[in-house]
């Protein structure tokens, strides 16, 4: 298992207004995926899948838990 933080930025739109989205996101990866995730160096652009859900029974934060990575 790897965690880590990704940064997430795009042009988005909003009620028909462009607007610049740039935020952190905590990601979890399992097996192979860890390996990937863990091999990748910091700076690295990168597609991710995933679905999100509660970090834990005790904490509500939000974690993207991934499916697939493409560099």
């Amino acid at each position: 298992m790897t965690e880590a933080t990704l940064e997430h930025h795009s042009e988005q739109y909003e009620a028909d207004l462009k607007r610049q989205v740039t935020c952190e996101v905590p990601v979890k990866a399992l097996g192979n995926l860890a390996h990937q995730l863990a091999a990748a160096t910091i700076g690295t652009s990168l597609k991710a899948t995933g679905f999100i859900a509660a970090k834990s029974l005790k904490s509500r934060q939000l974690i993207l838990h991934l499916d697939t990575i493409e560099f």
